[in-house]
């Protein structure tokens, strides 16, 4: 049968009663121990006072030339011990001979403790057992006026006694223990209800089965989440969002402007309203953002990221719009071409036939790039596909892609001038109205590769051309909820990393002319 765990409050009660039963004991020794040195300090020092007192009497010192001293000594002894409150008075001559004891039938006897001490000229204080029982007693030698050692004034206290007084002080601080073993236990109690009130009445093994539920949901999941506490640190990153913003290791612990991007999900933290599907950027990689404040019994306490790869569903988005505008143009020149067909047809019927194939060969133009691409130095298959893609869609939206005449590509030019190159067509395309032109130069070699991309649009003014690389900005209209003004972040992103450049100025043709240098990526 499984054995019942203690539950957490009696646990946390049990051991801090322990610990402040154990302390307030520990402190009453102590204090016991310190009053009871405090009482056999001061009976010392009025023992040793007493003695001296004693010593010191004239008539004490004259009493030891006479007759019979004990009958002058007896008397002052007994008023002296009377009066200080100790046990005895006990005066002997230099042979340790009783002249002054409590009691008289003890006086003429040798004492029966060593006086050898005191008869040497020292004063001796200490605990001893004599006659009257073990008592703390002060030893000092009686001197002639020439400072010659005539015999003993002793004066004591039982110990007795000594534990009498003690124990009348031990009621008053056993009562101040016991106070505070009841504050230390109350407080105990106190503190044991907050804490589980804090941890929601739960036990360490629910507790423990809520963090590894918790991890294993927040890990699982196939969303990014970043937690940042109140103090811009971050709380919690699961594996998706490591993976989602390029990181090699879990950076929970770090402040968040040392991990998260400035311009991006920083601006997302350090903002402070709560945003839904806000689209930025992590490094090249397009993410959908929605930030929630996180709030506790009302306060805020931070703030809770979630992260969704859109990275293709960008790159759909753009396909499709494409699509649109081909479908729409497709559309027009479908009545274009019924028009065209009707007036081949009237010209065969009045049997001018060459008329017919000159009015066929004078409307059947593309303007592709076709002949330019096959006709010239193009060493990477990749990047005459997508020119060939891109001058089909520009071809059907009415827009003629040419291939500058100077382009050579005599090296394969990589992913990075792909996403670059097919960005700035994109835009180009998306600036010009049908009929207009979009005119493409690449050229690769050792040093790197060159893109440059010129168009007859209206171009782009001087004080936007820095602004244009930024996220979310866009001088075209918005589409749909993703919104535009990623295409130039990317190809911003990818200048950077490669360690080039972009510019921007006035087209030849009338428009705006993006010039990009790649160097050569390092292996």
């Amino acid at each position: 049968m499984r054995r019942r765990s203690v539950p957490l409050g009696v646990t946390l009660l049990a051991l801090q009663v322990v610990i402040v039963l154990a302390t307030v004991c520990a402190a009453g020794l102590m204090a016991a121990k310190l009053q009871s040195d405090r009482i056999r300090e001061a009976y010392k020092d009025r023992m040793l006072s007493v003695a001296e007192s004693v010593a010191r009497l004239p008539s004490v010192v004259e009493a030891f030339d006479s007759p019979d001293p004990s009958a002058t000594i007896q008397p002052l002894a007994e008023l002296l011990r009377k009066a200080s409150g100790v046990t005895y008075v006990v005066v002997t001559d230099h042979n340790g001979v009783r002249y002054a004891h409590p009691d008289r039938r003890r006086i003429g006897e040798r004492v029966s403790t060593d006086p050898s001490t005191a008869l040497s000229g020292q004063v001796f204080v200490g605990t001893e057992t004599g006659t009257l029982g073990t008592s703390l007693r002060a030893k000092v030698p009686v001197r002639s006026d020439s400072g010659q050692v005539l015999g003993i004034a002793s004066v004591g206290i039982l110990e007795s006694e000594l534990a009498a007084d003690l124990a009348e002080d031990l009621p008053e601080l056993t009562g101040w223990l016991a106070a505070a073993a009841l504050v230390g236990v109350l407080g105990a109690a106190l503190v044991t209800r907050m804490v589980r009130k804090r941890t929601f009445r739960l036990e360490p093994a629910e507790i423990a089965q809520l963090l590894e539920t918790r991890d294993a949901m927040l890990h699982g999941i196939r969303e990014g989440v970043v937690a940042v506490d109140e103090r811009e640190r971050l709380a919690l990153v699961n594996d998706e969002a490591v993976r989602l913003l390029g990181l090699t290791e879990d950076p929970t612990g770090r402040p968040a402007a040392q991990v998260l991007e400035h311009g991006g999900l920083l601006d997302l933290v350090l903002g402070g309203d709560d945003v839904v599907d806000r689209p930025v950027l992590a490094g090249e990689r397009v993410l959908v953002a929605n930030r929630m404040t996180a709030r506790t019994q009302g306060r805020p306490v931070g703030v809770v990221l979630t992260l969704r790869d859109r990275t293709e569903l960008h790159d759909a988005l753009r396909e499709l719009d494409g699509q649109r505008t081909v479908t729409e143009v497709l559309r027009a020149q479908a009545h274009e071409f019924t028009n065209h067909l009707h007036v081949i047809g009237g010209l065969v019927e009045l049997d001018r036939k060459e008329d017919a194939v000159a009015y066929i060969e004078r409307v059947g133009g593309t303007g592709s790039v076709t002949s330019g691409i096959l006709g010239g130095a193009m060493a990477d298959p990749a990047l005459a596909a997508l020119l060939l893609a891109k001058s089909s869609t520009a071809h059907e939206r009415g827009v003629a892609l040419r291939l500058d005449p100077a382009s050579e590509v005599v090296t394969r030019t990589g992913d990075d001038a792909l996403t670059v190159l097919g960005n700035l067509v994109d835009n180009a395309v998306d600036a010009v109205r049908a009929g207009g032109t979009v005119r493409v130069l690449v050229r690769s070699g050792e040093g790197g590769v060159r893109v440059v991309v010129d168009d007859d649009g209206p171009g782009v003014e001087r004080s936007e051309r820095g602004r244009i690389f930024t996220l979310g900005v866009s001088s075209k209209a918005p589409r749909g909820a993703h919104g535009r003004g990623i295409g130039l972040a990317l190809v911003s992103r990818v200048v950077t990393r490669r360690s080039g450049r972009v510019e921007v100025s006035d087209s030849e043709l009338g428009g705006a002319s993006f010039d990009v240098w790649l160097p050569e990526a390092v292996r």
